[in-house]
């Protein structure tokens, strides 16, 4: 965009310069040109020419999909209006927010454990985070879940009170008989402990018995203990992967575990404002800084400081101050950004996603005199690029409303397979639990050792190709896209985002420098001049295609990246390359 000090001729200037007009706006004194270089050039050199700047992307961002809604394959065209009211879901847990903008579904039914008390809140927010994985609505708000279109039933029995305390193996039994009476098909349970019960095991036992298909979390112990009532015969057991399809360092690996789905990092409803950045009209989902002040909303004018590395008093006074992730801890980046005037701080992830950070450093200290948050790596460069000089507000806030944060467990892969055997067997009505739970385990997307693991269980849900292997179709055993006119990740659709399957080969291999990630990527087969590098899905850069890369991570600890090279501007895409910390 171009702007003139005086208007007249310059649609005319642009043309000569070698430019294409695209819009005249005369009352701003700017064109909208698409610019050749050397038109760039030429026009930024011009007297008349005030100042020129890139036309940035703008684009839909007032609902977000979770990674592990297209993940469990929740989101293809099969589901479009699919009749999820004829499969009941009950989840006990602690509660449900009824309030939230994203969980205003029609037909929501309570009971209350003993002593547990009004189960239409929710306090500690797990049920509610546990609720909106299953079922948040597809409005113009937040997330949607697994089943989003408003029309699933749901009963919710608050086992958990407001201090979040545990509860007994009677308890639980209580709690599914009340998932029993109100009619439910799917009892959905992210808890669990370390020691079974015989009339626990022969209570799970009788629902499954009756029609009652149970899921439960593997547990969080990274251990191959097992965890109860997930390791009973009669619950599918569920572990955690990441958005890279690895079975999460904290899940529960032994042979009870019956499927994967995602649990690291999942967004979803909570019953707290939580935090936030709002620039103009668009709010970014953020997530709080642990041990940084609590505000209801701080207000400043945007400034880059790059990876706040350092304080200079009065550098970023009044300031809303962008971090980039990286170099320092948490701690120490809010805490230069507080001695350097700045009035809060929004840390932004240095790979593709967002992130959950604390100030603690292990001491117990935290970085409390001004408010922090997390954002994507997407958001903050968006930011950075668009948006500095721009007033932001920055919320970190515990009230009650309807707030969204990421977390990690199995207790968020679980929600993900009870939403999916309900949007499944809402469509096949007359099949029984068992058929159900077959076709999961038949049509689970094979991860880590071939066949059924310690880790995966059969592998990663898929709602699809379950749906198709009910609906008459043969078993599709998904596997990575490639380009060659098949539906090789089964899911319904041929070739979409598909890698050459073979034509260009790729290896990684990562390494540290006093501490700080790198990898170093080899490829060859490309034929094009350049290629585009990925990382996590995401693009991170285009280079010449000369068959190696070195990606500077920058992260410090560990982590796990899977990368891809593509020749430029196309889906003709290498194999993946995993790299791990």
């Amino acid at each position: 965009m171009v702007k003139f000090k005086d208007f007249q001729g310059a649609a005319g200037t642009v043309r000569a310069a070698g430019g294409s007009v695209v819009y005249e706006f005369a009352d701003l004194g700017v064109i909208a040109a698409r610019l050749p270089e050397a038109a760039l050039a030429s026009l930024r050199h011009n007297p008349n020419v005030e100042y020129v700047e890139d036309d940035p992307i703008r684009q839909m961002l007032a609902q977000t999909t979770p990674y592990g809604i297209p993940m469990v394959q929740a989101d293809l065209v099969a589901f479009d209006g699919a009749n999820s009211g004829s499969c009941k879901v009950c989840i006990i847990d602690s509660g449900y927010y009824t309030q939230h903008e994203d969980l205003q579904i029609s037909n929501v039914t309570f009971t209350t454990d003993s002593g547990t008390g009004d189960p239409e809140t929710d306090l500690c927010g797990h049920g509610t985070h546990v609720a909106g994985t299953v079922a948040a609505l597809n409005n113009t708000a937040g997330v949607i879940g697994v089943v989003p279109t408003g029309g699933i039933q749901l009963h919710i029995v608050k086992v958990f009170g407001d201090d979040c305390a545990w509860r007994y193996s009677s308890d639980l039994i209580n709690a599914l008989n009340k998932c029993t009476a109100a009619g439910s098909k799917i009892v959905s349970m992210s808890l669990g402990g370390s020691f079974s019960s015989k009339t626990e095991s022969n209570a799970f036992a009788n629902a499954y018995n009756s029609g009652v298909l149970s899921v439960a979390a593997a547990g969080n112990d990274g251990s191959t203990r097992k965890s109860y009532p997930a390791s009973y015969d009669s619950v599918i057991s569920v572990a955690a992967i990441d958005s890279t399809k690895t079975v999460a360092a904290f899940s529960q690996k032994n042979d009870q575990v019956e499927l994967a789905a995602p649990g690291v990092g999942v967004l979803s409803t909570v019953p707290w404002v939580g935090a936030s950045l709002t620039v103009g009209t668009t709010k970014y989902l953020a997530a709080g800084i642990a041990g940084s002040k609590t505000t209801d909303g701080t207000s400043g004018v945007l400034a880059d400081g790059g990876r706040c590395a350092s304080s200079s008093t009065g550098a970023f006074s009044g300031n809303v101050v962008l971090c980039e992730r990286g170099d320092i801890s948490f701690r120490d980046k809010v805490n230069n950004v507080a001695a350097s005037g700045g009035v809060a701080a929004v840390i932004y992830n240095n790979v593709s996603g967002n992130f959950a950070g604390t100030c603690d450093d292990g001491t117990g200290t935290n970085c409390n005199a001004i408010p922090a948050i997390s954002i994507s790596q997407e958001d903050g460069q968006a930011l950075v690029a668009g948006s500095l000089g721009k007033t932001g507000t920055v919320v970190n806030s515990t009230a009650a409303g309807s707030g969204y944060e990421a977390w990690d467990g199995t207790s968020m892969a679980t929600p993900h397979v009870s939403g999916v055997a309900a949007l499944v067997w809402s469509n096949f009505p007359g099949k029984s639990n068992a058929e159900i739970r077959s076709a999961l385990q038949q049509t689970a997307q094979d991860l880590g050792a071939a066949g059924r693991d310690t880790s995966y269980g059969y592998g990663l849900v898929q709602a699809k190709a379950a749906y198709d292997l009910l609906a008459g179709g043969s078993t599709c055993t998904p596997t990575t896209e490639i380009c060659d006119g098949i539906d090789n990740d089964c899911d319904g659709q041929v070739d979409e985002g598909c890698s050459s399957g073979g034509g260009i080969t790729l290896t990684a291999s990562g390494y540290k420098v006093k501490g700080v990630q790198h990898a170093d990527l080899s490829w060859s087969g490309a034929t094009s001049t350049s290629v585009d590098v990925y990382r996590n899905g995401a693009w991170i850069t285009t280079t010449a295609n000369d068959g190696a890369h070195t990606d500077n991570i920058g992260n410090r600890g560990g982590g796990s990246y899977t990368y891809k090279v593509c020749e430029a501007g196309t889906t003709n895409c290498s194999n993946d390359a995993n790299v791990s910390f």
